[in-house]
C-alpha cells in the first residue's frame, strides 16, 4: 500500500462512517448501500488493506482493555463484511478482498475455543467469500474455501446445529464443484454428497430458498458429473433445476432464476434422451428467459455473457425454423458474448466462443461462402492461441478437427496446398484422441481424415482410414449394453462413414468388399437380435452357453466402467476386449459352417457360394453421393454404375417427395396416379436395363433389397414396356429382404408344416369383410384358432402366446396404422383400442391419432414395441399375414440403415416370412386377395408342390387385377349368400370411372392389389 497521509486520513473517516452507520442501523443494508454507493471510489484493495490493519490494532486494543468490548466490535465487522460481500455495484473484487479482511480480522476475536458459534459462523462467510474472490489463483481460493467449510463442520454438526451444519454442506458442495485442485470426477462426487447432505435438513416446505439454490447447486453438479450414467445424470440435473425454478419465481429470486435458467439451458443442449430438436428449442426456452433478467451486459456482465455463448452454440445445431436465420442468430450471440469474454480477462470463455463462432461461420449461408470460410479459420486459429495441445490438448485436438474441416472445404487459394493443411491440422490431433482413451472423437477423427483423401482422390490413404474408423466406431458398438435404441443412435451417427467408405471401395474397383460394407451398415441391430433369439437353435447347447456366460461377463464389466466403479478401468478394459476376442472367434467358427456370419464378419463370398442357383438378388444402396444398385447371382456380382449421375438422385428423390406428399394430404389423387407414378419409377430403376442385360432368363426368383424410402414402393409391380409387371417375369416369384444377412438368417428357419393358423377376427367391429376373409381362410387348416370381435383383446392375445410356439400361420384381418413420428407405436389394433369418437386432446405417447374424431389407445393395441418384449415365440410360424393398413411401412426417415416396420417384429419374434401392406388398404379387395392367396398356398401344399410365399401372393395379385365381373361372381358362388351380397355391392361402391381402368375389371387399379409384399423366405 503506498498512499499519502491525506489520502489515508479520507479512507479513515469513510471507514468509521461506515462502521458507525452499520452498528446504528444493526446492519441494515438500505442505510449502509446508500453510503457505500455514493463513495464506491473508495472500495478498492487499499480499503481492503487499512481495514485490516486498523482493525486487528484496534482489536488487540479492545481486547486488552475489555473482552466485551472486542466482542461487540468484532460482531460489527462481521455485519459489515457480510453487507460489502452482497454488494454490486463497485469493483468487485475489491468488495471481495475487503470482505475477507474484516472476516479474518473477527476470526482473531472470535476464536474456536473461545467462541465455537461465532467462529464457525465466520469459517461459513469467509468461505463463501473466498469462493467468489476474484484475485490472486483461483484454485488456491477455492482449497482456502474448503478448508474454512471443513472448519465450520467441526462444530456445526448435523445434531447440535442442524441448519448451519445444512448451510456449510451447501456452500461446501459449491465449493468442491468449481473446484480445481485434485481429481475432478471425486471433486463432483464430493459436492454431490454435500448437497444431498443438505437436503436432509434444507426441505421444501421448512426452508425452501435454501432448498432451491441446494437444488440448483446439486443440478450443476449432475450436469457436470463425469461418473455414472451421462444420459441419467443430465435427467437428474434437468429435474433438479426444474425443482429450484419453481421457488425461484419469485421477482426477490430473479437472479438465483435466471442463473438456474441458463444451467438448465446447458443441459437441455446436452440431453441425450428425448428428441434432440425439442431438447435445443428448450434450452433456447431456458436461455431467453435467462437474458430477460440479463437485460444488459451491464447487470451481471459474466452471467450475461455465459448465456449469450451458450444461446450462441444451441442456435448453431437448431433444427427447427430457418437455417441460415438461425447461424445468424448463433454468430450475433458468439459476437455479443465477446464483448465481455476478451482474451486477456477471460482467455478459456474467449475462446471457446471464437470455436464457436468459427462452426458458425462454416457452416452459414447467408454471405459470401467463400469469405464465410475465411472467417472461420481466422476464428479457429484465434482459439487455437489458448487452446494450445500443451495446455487444453482436448480443447486443441476439437478446435483443430474444426480447423481442419475448413480447410478441406476452402475455395480460396490452392486446392491441393487446402488438402495438405487439412491433413496437418487433422493428423495430431489422433495422437491426443487415441483410440483407447477417446475412441469416439478418434473414430470421427480418422472419418475427417478419411474425406480428405477421399476428395483429394488418394483412395488407399481413404480406404486405410476410413477402415480405421469403422473399426473404431464398431467397438463403440460393442460397448453400448443400454439398449436397442442407442444402438440404433449410434449408427445412425456413423452412417456417413459407410456411405464413404462404400464409394471408396467402388473407386478401387472393389465390388465385393463394397456390398460387405453396405451389409455391416443395413439392419445391423435386428441382425444381432435375431442372432441372439435364435443362438439356442444355432449353436450347439454347450457353445450357446458359452457365448451367453461371455456376453454377460462383458457387459458387467462395461457398466462398471461406464458409471465409474471399476477399480482398475484400464485394466478391466483390456479384459474386456479379450473376453470379446474369445466370444467372437467362439461365435464366428460356428456361423461360418452355416453361413450365418453377420455384423464385421459377412463374408459375401460365402453368403453368395449358399444362393439359389436360380434366384437373383438386386440390392439398392442410397447414399449421400447418389445411389447404388448391385445385382447378385450365384455366380456373378454386378453393379449397375449410376451413382455419379446426381440429377437422377434428385429426379428420384423429388418422385419420393411428391407420392409421400400426395398419399398424406390428397389421397384420391395419389390414388389415381399410381399406374403412371409406378411406369416412372420403373424408368428412374432402370429395371429394364437391369433385366436384359444384368439378369439371365434363366433365373426364376428375384429378390428385392430396397433401402430407405425405395422400402414404401411395391417394386415387385413395377411395369415392364412389354406390357407385364417385374413379378411376371420370374415363375418363382418376387420376394423381399430388408438386407443380405437378414435374408440368410431366416433361410435357415426350416417351417415344413402348414397345418395350424391363429387367427385375430375384426377386433373392432367395423371391418365386415374381415368376417369373410377369415371364415373362408379357417377351412383350409386343420388346427384353426380365432380370437374374434371382442375377444381378440391384447390380454387374450397375451394370453394365448404359449400356443403359439406350435402355430404355424398367423393371420392379422383388422385395422393397422403406421406411426410416422414414433415408428415403435406403429401398431394392430385390437379390441377395445377405441378411445373416443368425439376430439379428445391425447398424449401422443400413449394415443395415437387417427383422424379428428377417433383416437386409439396404445395399451390396447399390439405395437412394433410390444413384439420385441419376447413375449411371443413363433419358432414353429412359417407365415405372418398383417391383412390390415400400412402394416409394411418402415420408418423412412430414419437415417441409420435401420429396418424400423411391423414386420421386422415378426422376424424377430421367428417367422420366416411376413406379408404386409403398403398403404391404406381397401377392406373388400383385400378380403378377396387374402382369401385368393391363401387358397393358392394351400392347394400348392396339398399337392406337395414346393410353391414359396412369394409366388402365391404373386399369382393372387395378377388374378385380382386381371379378374372380371363375371368371373369375380362365378369365384364367388361358393360364397355364403349373404356375404356374397354384400361384397357384390361393396364392390360397386368403390370402382369408379375416374380411374381410367377397364369398367369390367373391378380391381384393375394397383390401389387394390399392389400394396402387399412378402418379406423373408
Amino acid at each position: 500500500m503506498n498512499i499519502n497521509k491525506q489520502r489515508y486520513e479520507a479512507y479513515m473517516q469513510f471507514l468509521m462512517k461506515l462502521l458507525q452507520a452499520t452498528d446504528e442501523s444493526e446492519g441494515n443494508p438500505q442505510v449502509v448501500y446508500p453510503l457505500l454507493q455514493n463513495n464506491v471510489e473508495y472500495l478498492n484493495q487499499d480499503f481492503a488493506e487499512i481495514l485490516r490493519r486498523w482493525a486487528t490494532w484496534a482489536t488487540h486494543v479492545w481486547t486488552t482493555v475489555e473482552t466485551d468490548e472486542a466482542q461487540y466490535r468484532a460482531t460489527v465487522i462481521g455485519q459489515f463484511s457480510d453487507l460489502i460481500q452482497q454488494f454490486h455495484l463497485g469493483d468487485k473484487a475489491s468488495n471481495i478482498e475487503i470482505a475477507i479482511a474484516g472476516y479474518e480480522v473477527v476470526l482473531t476475536v472470535f476464536t474456536r475455543n473461545a467462541y465455537p458459534r461465532n467462529w464457525a459462523a465466520t469459517q461459513i462467510s469467509l468461505g463463501i467469500a473466498y469462493c467468489q474472490r476474484i484475485h490472486t489463483d483461483k484454485a488456491q481460493n477455492l482449497e482456502l474455501a474448503i478448508a474454512a467449510f471443513t472448519a465450520a463442520l467441526e462444530v456445526f454438526t448435523h445434531n447440535a446445529y442442524p441448519q448451519e451444519w445444512a448451510k456449510t454442506q451447501m456452500n461446501s458442495g459449491a465449493a468442491y464443484f468449481y473446484r480445481i485442485g485434485g481429481d475432478k470426477a471425486e471433486n463432483i462426487e464430493l459436492a454431490i454428497a454435500a448437497s444431498r447432505a443438505a437436503l436432509q435438513v434444507f426441505t421444501r416446505n421448512a426452508f425452501p430458498h435454501d432448498w432451491a439454490q441446494t437444488q440448483s447447486n446439486l443440478g450443476a453438479a449432475y450436469l457436470y458429473r463425469i461418473r455414472g450414467d451421462k444420459a441419467q445424470n443430465i435427467e437428474d440435473a434437468i429435474a433438479a433445476f426444474n425443482g429450484a425454478l419453481e421457488v425461484f419465481a419469485s421477482n426477490a429470486y430473479r437472479y438465483q432464476w435466471a442463473k438456474t435458467q441458463m444451467n438448465r439451458g446447458i443441459a437441455y443442449s446436452e440431453r441425450i434422451r428425448g428428441d434432440k430438436a425439442e431438447n435445443l428449442e428448450l434450452a433456447l426456452g431456458a436461455f431467453t428467459a435467462a437474458l430477460k433478467v440479463y437485460q444488459t451486459r451491464d447487470a451481471l456482465s459474466e452471467d450475461w455473457a455465459k448465456t449469450q455463448m451458450n444461446s450462441g452454440a444451441a442456435y448453431l445445431y437448431r433444427t427447427y425454423g430457418d437455417k441460415a436465420e438461425n447461424l445468424e442468430l448463433a454468430i450475433a450471440a458468439s459476437t455479443a458474448a465477446l464483448q465481455v469474454y476478451t482474451r486477456d480477462a477471460f482467455p478459456q470463455e474467449w475462446a471457446t466462443t471464437q470455436n464457436n463462432l468459427g462452426i458458425a461461420y462454416f457452416h452459414r449461408i447467408d454471405a459470401n461462402k467463400a469469405e464465410n470460410i475465411e472467417l472461420a479459420i481466422a476464428a479457429f486459429r484465434a482459439a487455437s492461441e489458448i487452446r494450445t495441445r500443451d495446455a487444453s490438448p482436448q480443447q486443441w485436438a476439437m478446435t483443430q478437427n474444426n480447423l481442419g474441416n475448413a480447410y478441406r472445404n476452402r475455395i480460396r487459394g490452392d486446392k491441393a496446398q487446402n488438402f495438405e493443411q487439412a491433413i496437418a491440422a487433422y493428423t495430431p490431433v489422433l495422437e491426443v484422441y487415441t483410440r483407447d482413451t477417446f475412441p469416439e472423437n478418434h473414430a470421427q477423427t480418422l472419418f475427417n481424415l478419411g474425406l480428405v483423401y477421399l476428395d483429394a482422390q488418394q483412395f488407399t490413404s481413404a480406404y486405410k482410414t476410413l477402415n480405421s474408423a469403422i473399426e473404431t466406431a464398431e467397438l463403440l458398438r460393442e460397448e453400448i449394453i443400454s439398449g436397442s435404441e442407442t444402438k440404433r443412435k449410434q449408427a445412425e451417427q456413423w452412417n456417413r462413414l459407410y456411405h464413404c467408405m462404400v464409394k471408396t471401395c467402388l473407386e478401387l474397383n472393389n465390388i465385393v468388399e463394397a456390398i460387405e460394407y453396405v451389409e455391416r451398415s443395413k439392419t445391423r441391430n435386428l441382425v444381432e437380435l435375431i442372432l441372439n433369439r435364435d443362438s439356442k437353435t444355432i449353436f450347439p447347447p454347450y457353445v450357446a452357453k458359452q457365448l451367453e456366460q461371455l456376453r454377460d461377463e462383458i457387459a458387467t464389466g462395461q457398466d462398471k466402467i461406464q458409471n465409474g466403479i471399476a477399480d482398475n478401468p484400464e485394466a478391466l478394459g483390456q479384459h474386456l476386449q479379450k473376453l470379446r476376442q474369445q466370444r467372437n472367434k467362439l461365435q464366428d467358427d460356428y456361423l461360418r459352417d452355416k453361413n450365418l456370419l453377420v455384423g464385421y464378419g459377412f463374408n459375401l463370398e460365402h453368403f453368395q457360394a449358399n444362393l439359389d442357383e436360380q434366384t437373383a438378388i438386386i440390392e439398392w444402396y442410397i447414399t449421400s453421393f447418389g445411389w447404388e444398385t448391385f445385382i447378385i447371382t450365384h455366380d456373378n456380382i454386378q453393379r449397375l454404375n449410376i451413382c455419379v449421375q446426381n440429377d437422377i438422385l434428385k429426379v428420384l428423390l423429388g418422385n419420393f417427395q411428391d407420392y409421400v406428399t400426395q398419399y398424406f394430404e390428397n389421397r384420391n389423387e395419389w390414388r389415381n396416379s399410381l399406374n403412371s407414378r409406378f411406369t416412372h419409377f420403373a424408368q428412374i430403376l432402370q429395371i429394364e436395363n437391369i433385366l436384359n442385360n444384368f439378369i439371365p432368363k434363366t433365373y426364376l426368383h428375384l429378390v428385392l433389397i430396397p433401402h430407405v424410402f425405395l422400402h414404401l414402393f411395391p417394386l415387385h409391380t413395377l411395369p415392364l414396356t412389354n406390357g407385364e409387371l417385374l413379378f411376371e417375369q420370374f415363375s418363382n416369384g418376387v420376394s423381399y429382404a430388408p438386407s443380405c444377412q437378414l435374408l440368410q438368417q431366416v433361410q435357415q428357419r426350416e417351417r415344413p408344416n402348414f397345418e395350424s393358423i391363429f387367427a385375430i377376427q375384426n377386433p373392432t367391429k367395423d371391418l365386415p369383410n374381415t368376417d369373410l376373409e377369415v371364415q373362408q381362410i379357417l377351412p383350409f387348416f386343420s388346427s384353426p384358432q380365432v380370437l374374434s370381435k371382442s375377444q381378440a383383446t391384447k390380454d387374450e392375445l397375451y394370453k394365448a402366446a404359449p400356443k403359439l410356439k406350435e402355430v404355424n400361420y398367423l393371420h392379422f384381418a383388422c385395422h393397422g396404422y403406421f406411426n410416422l413420428i414414433s415408428p415403435t407405436n406403429s401398431c394392430l389394433l385390437l379390441a377395445d383400442a377405441y378411445v373416443s369418437s368425439e376430439p379428445v386432446d391425447v398424449d401422443s405417447e400413449k394415443y395415437l391419432k387417427i383422424s379428428d374424431r377417433k383416437n386409439v389407445d396404445l395399451s390396447k393395441c399390439l405395437t412394433l414395441g410390444n413384439l420385441f418384449e419376447q413375449v411371443f415365440d413363433l419358432n414353429q410360424c412359417r407365415l405372418v399375414i398383417l391383412s390390415a393398413c400400412e402394416t409394411g411401412l418402415i420408418d423412412f426417415n430414419n437415417m441409420s440403415d435401420e429396418y424400423i416396420g411391423l414386420p421386422s417384429g415378426f422376424l424377430y419374434a421367428g417367422s420366416s416370412c411376413v406379408v404386409s401392406s403398403l398403404w391404406t388398404v381397401d377392406d373388400s379387395s383385400t378380403a378377396y386377395l387374402m382369401m385368393k392367396f391363401l387358397q393358392n398356398l394351400q392347394e400348392a401344399f396339398n399337392s406337395g408342390q414346393d410353391v414359396s410365399v412369394a409366388v402365391a401372393l404373386n399369382q393372387a395379385q395378377k388374378w385380382l387385377r386381371d379378374i372380371t365381373w363375371e368371373d369375380l361372381e362365378k369365384w364367388k358362388s361358393s360364397l355364403p349368400p349373404d356375404s356374397a351380397k354384400t361384397q357384390t355391392r361393396e364392390v360397386r361402391r368403390i370402382s369408379s370411372p375416374s380411374e381410367n381402368f377397364d369398367p369390367n375389371k373391378p380391381y384393375a387399379s394397383p390401389f387394390y392389389w399392389a400394396a402387399f409384399t412378402a418379406i423373408g423366405k
